[in-house]
C-alpha cells in the first residue's frame, strides 16, 4: 500500500470554540482577539466575508462591528487548550499514529491502511469530531504531508467537497495545486517565495513540474529544503508523521503591555509572571535550563528613542525551580533597566534545555534539590487542580493589578476548565 496522509484541521478554531457553548453565535460574523484586546486572531467565515483581515487591529473595526454586529471576543486559552486536547483525543482513535501539529491541526498515517473508500473515511472521522467535541474539521488525504496540507486548504474552500478531499484518486489535483500560490505552500512562506516568483513560479503546480535548469537555481538558493518539498509535491513522501515531539530547544514567554511602564518593581512584577510561565512549561517538558535572557524594549514606533537590551545569565546548576529563576531573572533585569524609559515589552527566554534526569548538580550549590523537587511538584500539582495561577509566588504581585495585566473584557466563562463555570441545563 502507497503512503497515506491524512491532515485534520479545525475551522476558524477559536470561534469554534466559542460557538460550542453559544450556538446562538452560528451564521453570525464573529472575531476573537489577541492578548489586551489589541488584534484580530480568529475569524468566522461571516466576518472574513465582511473583509475583516486576520490581524486587524480592534480599533479599526469599531465601525464595521457596530454596523454589521459583529460578536468580539477574548481570547480564553485555558478554553481553547482543553478543547483542543478533546478534539487530539477523537482524532487518536482513528490511526495509531498521528503527530499533533499545533493547537488546531493534527497529521495522521495512514499508510497500509486497508479501507476501500479513504473519503468516506475522512467523512467519518470529520463527523466523529464535531459529534463528540462540537468543532468542525476540515480533512485533506494525499501521499505525503505537503500534499495533505493542500488537499485540506482545498476542501476548506470548496463546498463541494463537504469538508472532504483525496488527493491519492481525484481529478483535481492538478487544479487544486495550480490555485495554491507559492506562499501557501507548507515551508515556503514568504521565505522564498519572492524569489520564486522571480523565476516565473507562481503556485505549486508550476513548482512541481520544474524542469532540471529551474531544480537547480531552487536548490543553490534554497538547499536540499526546496527539493524535499518538490519531492513531496510529486507525492514521493520526505517527511514522516512524528508521534514523538521533538524536545524543545528553548522556551520564551514574553508579553506586550497595554500601557508603558516605567517603574522597576512593576516589570519585576511582570517579568517573574512569566518566569513562573516559562517555569511550568520547563517542568511539563521534563527539562531544566542551564542558562536564561532577560530584555525589555521600548515602543518600536518611537524610533529616535527606541531602547531594547538583554542581558543572558549562565545558571550555575541547570534548574526548573521557579523561585530559582525568578531570583535571576530579577538580577538580568536589573542590570539592563535604566530609569526614565517608558517599556512595552518584557519577556524572558529559556536556554540550553536539559532532561530533568541529566543534569549535574554544583559542587558548592546551596539549594536542597529534592525539596525544590517536592515542591515544584506541589505547586503544580495544586494550580493543575484549582486552576492555573491559584498558587504563585508574591513576586508575581497581586492577581489583574498593573498595567502590564493583560485584558480580556470580553472573555467568556472557562467553560470546561473551572467548576464554578461549567454550563448548566435547565
Amino acid at each position: 500500500m502507497p503512503p497515506v496522509f491524512v491532515l485534520a484541521d479545525c475551522n476558524n478554531f477559536y470561534v469554534s470554540c466559542e460557538r460550542v457553548f453559544n450556538p446562538k453565535l452560528e451564521g453570525e460574523p464573529v472575531v476573537v482577539l489577541s492578548n489586551n484586546d489589541g488584534c484580530v486572531v480568529s475569524r468566522s467565515n461571516e466576518a472574513k466575508a465582511l473583509g475583516i483581515k486576520m490581524g486587524a487591529p480592534i480599533f479599526e473595526l469599531s465601525g464595521m462591528i457596530k454596523r454589521h454586529g459583529v460578536k468580539v471576543f477574548s481570547s480564553n486559552y485555558a478554553l481553547y487548550g482543553d478543547m483542543s486536547q478533546r478534539v487530539m483525543e477523537t482524532l487518536s482513535g482513528f490511526a495509531e499514529d498521528i503527530e499533533i501539529y499545533s493547537i488546531d491541526e493534527a497529521f495522521l498515517d495512514l499508510s497500509g491502511f486497508r479501507y476501500k473508500n479513504l473519503t468516506d473515511y475522512g467523512s467519518s472521522i470529520r463527523s466523529a469530531v464535531k459529534q463528540w467535541t462540537g468543532i468542525p474539521v476540515s480533512i485533506g488525504i494525499a501521499e505525503t504531508k505537503t500534499l495533505a496540507k493542500i488537499a485540506n486548504k482545498t476542501a476548506k474552500k470548496s463546498p463541494d467537497t463537504k469538508g472532504v478531499l483525496d488527493l491519492t484518486v481525484s481529478s483535481r489535483k492538478e487544479s487544486a495545486l495550480a490555485e495554491t500560490k507559492v506562499s501557501d505552500i507548507w515551508g515556503i512562506g514568504s521565505s522564498y517565495s519572492g524569489f520564486l516568483e522571480k523565476i516565473g513560479i507562481k503556485n505549486a503546480l508550476q513548482l512541481r513540474d520544474a524542469d532540471t535548469l529551474l531544480i537547480n537555481r531552487i536548490k543553490r538558493k534554497m538547499g536540499v529544503w526546496g527539493t524535499r518539498i518538490i519531492q513531496e509535491l510529486k507525492g514521493i513522501p520526505c517527511y514522516s508523521v512524528e508521534t514523538s515531539p521533538q524536545p524543545k530547544k528553548g522556551i520564551t514567554v514574553s508579553r506586550t503591555f497595554r500601557h508603558p511602564i516605567e517603574s522597576l518593581s512593576e516589570l519585576k512584577e511582570a517579568l517573574a509572571t512569566y518566569v513562573s510561565m516559562g517555569a511550568e512549561k520547563l517542568r511539563r517538558e521534563n527539562a531544566a535550563t542551564s542558562a536564561l535572557s532577560v530584555f525589555l524594549h521600548t515602543s518600536r514606533f518611537k524610533k529616535e528613542d527606541f531602547y531594547f537590551r538583554i542581558k543572558t545569565i549562565d545558571l550555575p546548576v541547570a534548574t526548573m525551580d521557579t523561585g530559582e529563576l525568578i531570583r535571576y531573572a530579577g538580577e538580568g533585569l536589573e542590570g539592563i533597566y535604566e530609569k526614565g524609559r517608558m517599556y512595552k515589552r518584557a519577556g524572558v527566554m529559556f536556554k540550553d534545555l536539559l532532561p530533568d534526569n541529566r543534569f549535574q548538580m554544583g559542587l558548592f550549590d546551596g539549594i536542597n534539590r529534592r525539596r525544590s523537587e517536592k515542591l515544584m511538584k506541589t505547586l503544580d500539582a495544586v494550580n493543575l487542580k484549582m486552576g492555573s495561577g491559584t498558587l504563585t509566588y508574591a513576586a508575581t504581585g497581586l492577581a489583574g493589578t498593573g498595567a502590564w495585566h493583560p485584558v480580556f473584557k470580553k472573555r467568556s466563562p472557562f467553560y470546561t476548565t473551572d467548576w464554578n463555570q461549567i454550563p448548566e441545563v435547565s
